[in-house]
């Protein structure tokens, strides 16, 4: 198949893609590169039925580069293809790309899928389980964890993006995205109160609870301390050993160690009573 040179003007995102073209070093680099060699690999894009112009399949990042570049136009190949196959060929062509956001795949399985599923003719129970199937065996993952990226479109920007960033676990994520959209904005204020984010186990009562949950209530729940955000001490048992026989075993240094603090506190007890 051979590439064609086409206007910048000509070209359109195609409409909902899930990627993310950010302004970033990786950005700078890739325009750097085209401004000195080129594109040297060309874009996929598909016609816009009556006009001359033409949406961008793969190669967003590629195009915005370009033009940060100052071309006038760029290399690509021209598939005559609908919406459906566009968007499916779209999230394959990155599904292995190297840095891959939460987000991005959580909305292009949720593309692929429905464009799977709009191609179906069966049953739409049916054709949405070999849909998922499809989405499962192409992205090598199960269609457990299909179903749990593709939960995580019902989260409002404010906790995706934290999600994004490594602020929010992913299963923290997934738990949280079955509060309606008033109790997750409850979580983010929660959140900006306490200067925390919900553990697994705040997210996982949340759930359960995600049907009257009130604000007052997400807000106790993330006032809790959790375990994570208790001072540790380290104690080594190198520096008990010194105060035993070298004779004495683990065993009876534990002991004994037991033994004193038991003194201890006896000891203590007995000084509040004389007061």
């Amino acid at each position: 198949m051979k590439t064609t040179d086409i206007p910048i003007a000509k070209l359109h995102p195609f409409e909902g893609h899930p990627y993310k073209v950010l302004d970033d070093g990786e950005m700078d680099d890739l325009t750097e590169s085209i401004r000195e060699n080129g594109v040297l690999s060309p874009l996929i894009v598909r016609p816009l039925a009556g006009t001359d112009e033409y949406e961008v399949i793969s190669g967003h990042r590629r195009l915005h580069a370009a033009e940060r570049a100052g071309m006038q136009s760029v290399p690509a190949f021209i598939h005559e293809i609908d919406r459906d196959e566009a968007a499916v060929l779209l999230v394959d062509s990155n599904l292995h790309r190297e840095h891959i956001l939460p987000s991005e795949k959580a909305f292009a399985y949720k593309l692929k899928l429905e464009a799977l599923a709009h191609q179906g003719k069966t049953s739409r129970q049916v054709g949405e389980k070999w849909s998922v199937a499809q989405v499962s065996e192409a992205a090598n993952e199960s269609q457990r964890q299909i179903h749990r990226y593709i939960r995580l479109t019902k989260l409002i920007p404010e906790l995706l993006q934290m999600m994004d960033e490594g602020r929010i676990a992913f299963s923290v994520g997934v738990e949280l995205s079955f509060l309606n959209e008033r109790q997750q904005y409850a979580v983010l204020d929660a959140i900006d109160l306490n200067d925390c984010t919900p553990s697994y186990s705040q997210a996982c009562r949340m759930h359960k609870e995600a049907g009257t949950i009130s604000a007052e209530r997400i807000s106790e729940i993330m006032a809790e301390e959790k375990p994570n955000q208790r001072e540790q001490i380290k104690l080594r048992w190198e520096d008990f050993r010194k105060y035993f026989p070298a004779s004495y075993t683990d065993r009876q240094i534990a002991r004994d160690i037991m033994h004193g603090l038991d003194l201890l506190k006896r000891q203590r007890s007995r000084d509040r009573d004389a007061r």
